[in-house]
């Protein structure tokens, strides 16, 4: 396992060194949100363990909960803020460098 730190929280890689696939777990502190962001290759679902999370996913917002699934496909615009303290469970192709910020409250945008 593999600990990244983020100004919203924290990521948990559990898989990430393989060609198939990666598993990720994203603890998000309640009143942060991640970057708007998009991915070129980058393929993920999200099941919503525990919290609430409102959704910018293209151009709906949604409003998430505990048993919620999202599909994003490559090229989808996505934000995910959170309502809560969040624990999302990320299953993705293995892309994980993969992200194109277009706004980021933490200046990571490019």
């Amino acid at each position: 396992m593999k600990i990244i730190e983020k100004p919203w929280g924290e990521e948990l890689w559990i898989a990430y060194d393989n060609k198939r696939y990666a598993g990720k777990i994203l603890g998000i502190d309640a009143g942060y949100r991640l970057s708007k962001q998009y991915h070129k290759k980058k393929h993920e679902t999200l099941y919503l363990l525990a919290g609430k999370a409102k959704v910018l996913h293209n151009e709906d917002v949604l409003y998430m909960k505990p048993k919620d699934i999202l599909e994003i496909k490559p090229k989808e615009v996505h934000r995910i803020e959170a309502i809560d303290d969040c624990i999302f469970i990320e299953f993705s192709s293995p892309e994980l460098d993969d992200v194109v910020r277009l706004e980021d409250d933490y200046n990571r945008a490019k």
